[in-house]
């Protein structure tokens, strides 16, 4: 849906909260068949695609931007696949409005990106915010505004001053509270004049959906508790005030007592929820029957999760471990989170395909089992919107291939391939899929001319010289509302 008003167009905030990702079924891509069209969801929807600072910019330290964690962590030799690091990424500091383009003529409405905490506080609260980082992000967020489209600022993406670990641990120390409030005050102050969402706020996590392994109760239940101890975890605290009872149950005297004040606090401090869904697994009881010795099944819920089950994987698999195609599992992830959440608002602010590496080199640029994937994963969120889910809202991981952390770049999650050396954005077949389905175009009818091998143009851009990219673990808790902005604590 194209933005009503282009001047008040919304923005929100996000923070990062790195817990589990979801993952797919068994069913692999046999419902990509299944026709699904921009018009099955809601008019007012947003569709979007997505990126992180650290994962796309570079600018490595231009414009006074300090050290961040990333920017030290990879650099050290054997932390990162092939010793790779986001020094260059995807060069998007210099290349922001060709991207912004790209994202334009997919047809969407939202852009979902994260800022570098080192760009605009390069030393936090040590040292003053840089004007440059702040010149930055205004010219994005300007930029999308222009197009029509809503900007989705993620303001903490596991990226954070290097100042911070070196003086006290970071998010080991209760200090970092004041750093991470500094951080939005900034945010609100620098950009949320250009919000319309009233101020409301938002957490965004990361969970799989879980199958039962047996047909048990004992492993009925087992799915219940993984649920609680990833998404509940966080979003339990802040809606009930309190953790999940199965967390209670198990671990009560491991968790914090939150006293009556505390929890009155956090009791309903969150207006929306941000989901991000890759992937489904098996979960089998550990407390009334055996399981594998070792591995972290106490934080998981006394449970064992797996991807296999007699032999047959729950799911095609993909390229990153533990990640199968699984759409069913976004139809019920989506709707788990809405029964026990009393139907708050959802954003499926990450869901995405990465191809196993025999797959992705022959198959560069025509990406059939990307398309399937969202084929699959839509139309398994259109059921659960049809069965009353709030969802308001889909961004695709992600934009274009980027840095994917510990994978660096041999991870590749975009609609658009990027060439190292001369970072040319050129679409895969992915894209053509997505500017098809927004257009409302039948899905069924694209796949069934998929065969037919496109030669799609490259994006001609200039060499990249920097990268930095941008992400964080969100555990502050003293987060204040502001009328102007809407802020997603992801």
């Amino acid at each position: 849906m194209p933005v009503n008003d282009i001047i008040h167009v919304s923005l929100m905030f996000f923070v990062v909260y790195l817990l589990v990702s979801s993952t797919s079924n068994a069913e692999g891509f046999e419902i990509e068949s299944q026709d699904v069209r921009r018009s099955e969801f809601p008019d007012n929807f947003l569709f979007g695609t997505a990126v992180s600072s650290y994962q796309v910019e570079g600018g490595y330290l231009e414009d006074g931007k300090g050290l961040s964690n990333w920017d030290v962590f990879t650099h050290i030799p054997g932390n990162i696949k092939n010793n790779e690091n986001g020094d260059d990424a995807d060069d998007d500091y210099h290349l922001f409005l060709e991207d912004a383009e790209i994202a334009q003529s997919l047809g969407v409405n939202a852009y979902r990106f994260s800022i570098s905490w080192a760009r605009i506080l390069p030393r936090g609260s040590f040292g003053e915010v840089n004007p440059g980082g702040i010149k930055f992000y205004n010219k994005i967020i300007d930029n999308l505004l222009l197009r029509g489209i809503e900007p989705f600022l993620t303001i903490h993406h596991f990226d954070l001053p290097q100042e911070l670990e070196d003086r006290y641990g970071a998010w080991l120390s209760p200090l970092m509270q004041d750093d991470f409030l500094l951080l939005a005050e900034t945010c609100f102050k620098s950009f949320g004049d250009r919000s319309k969402q009233g101020g409301s706020i938002g957490l965004v996590v990361q969970s799989h959906m879980y199958e039962p392994l047996r047909d048990v109760e004992s492993d009925r239940q087992a799915v219940n508790r993984a649920l609680a101890f990833t998404g509940g975890w966080v979003l339990d605290p802040l809606v009930f005030g309190d953790y999940p009872p199965e967390m209670r149950q198990y671990h009560r005297s491991e968790l914090p007592r939150f006293s009556s004040e505390e929890t009155e606090y956090m009791k309903g401090s969150i207006d929306f929820i941000g989901l991000n869904h890759y992937s489904t697994l098996y979960a089998k009881d550990c407390i009334h029957s055996p399981c594998v010795l070792g591995g972290d099944h106490f934080i998981r819920g006394f449970t064992f999760t797996t991807g296999e089950r007699d032999g047959t994987l729950i799911g095609e698999p993909t390229g990153v471990e533990r990640f199968y195609v699984v759409p069913r599992g976004m139809e019920k992830i989506v709707d788990h989170v809405s029964k026990r959440y009393n139907n708050m608002p959802i954003y499926v602010t990450e869901n995405g395909y990465c191809p196993p590496l025999t797959e992705a080199a022959p198959n560069l640029l025509h990406d059939v089992n990307r398309v399937h994937f969202y084929n699959g994963y839509l139309a398994a969120l259109a059921r659960a919107i049809r069965k009353g889910a709030d969802v308001r809202g889909y961004f695709a991981w992600s934009l274009m291939d980027n840095f994917e952390w510990a994978g660096g770049y041999s991870s590749t999650f975009g609609l658009y391939y990027v060439d190292r050396l001369t970072m040319n954005r050129t679409p895969k077949l992915s894209a053509k899929w997505f500017q098809h389905f927004l257009a409302n175009r039948s899905s069924a009818r694209f796949n069934r001319q998929r065969s037919v091998n496109p030669t799609p143009k490259s994006r001609r851009v200039r060499k990249s010289k920097y990268i930095v990219i941008a992400t964080t673990n969100a555990n502050a808790t003293d987060v204040r509302r502001n009328d102007n902005v809407s802020l997603l604590l992801y």
